[in-house]
């Protein structure tokens, strides 16, 4: 299997691993299974652990931790411009730019789901280079989320380290910005922010 190919596999297989476990994302899990036997070890083989847990553990007990893990818990967000602007204005900016990623795909932004939601920038990787490069240079986010979620003892921390095999090493700079943020924690200044969701406009037009 080809690069481009398995690391869209890979990026999708990610991407539905770190959604909420309903009994549609749960009835995936054969398929995603035998998905990863493409893919190389070092990608593959943390993926599997996710499947693992998930095929291993009662549905509602999934979907209780997952709640308790991923809404309650700050420091294990899944939307990426949290980790560095925090509560800002400065993250409304940041939201503009992944929804200008997401028009470029041919991917529209509606009400609902924020588009720095990692499962859908996963999404649009497994779609677009421009998934890529938002997961390149939201890097900081996805090392502070690796450390938090190991922290808690959770397995999700599996998906995201497969995801941070796919990237670039990280440059010396965002270690030490990573280093300072999970000190500080993100900027905080309360301000409102428009929901944001994704629709794929080619399936729209079909």
């Amino acid at each position: 299997m080809n690069q481009p190919i398995w690391r869209a596999v890979a990026a999708r297989a990610a991407s539905l691993l770190l959604r909420y476990p309903d009994e549609e994302m749960l009835a995936t899990l054969p398929t995603i299974r035998a998905a990863l036997d493409g893919l190389p070890a070092a990608v593959a083989d943390p993926l599997r652990t996710v499947v693992a847990h998930r095929e291993d553990t009662a549905p509602v007990e999934l979907r209780a931790s997952y709640v308790q893990l991923f809404d309650f818990r700050r420091r294990c967000c899944l939307h990426l411009t949290y980790y560095t602007c925090g509560d800002t204005r400065r993250r409304g900016e940041a939201l503009v730019g992944f929804a200008s990623a997401y028009k470029q795909a041919g991917l529209e932004v509606v009400d609902g789901e924020l588009p720095d939601f990692l499962p859908a920038v996963l999404d649009l990787a497994a779609a677009h280079d421009s998934g890529w490069r938002l997961l390149r240079d939201n890097r900081i986010g996805l090392d502070l989320l690796v450390e938090a979620l190991e922290k808690e003892g959770s397995g999700y921390r599996c998906a995201v380290t497969a995801v941070r095999e796919m990237l670039p090493p990280a440059r010396p700079g965002d270690l030490a910005a990573a280093a300072r943020l999970a000190r500080t924690g993100p900027p905080v200044e309360q301000v409102g922010l428009e929901p944001f969701a994704l629709v794929d406009t080619s399936e729209a037009r079909r």
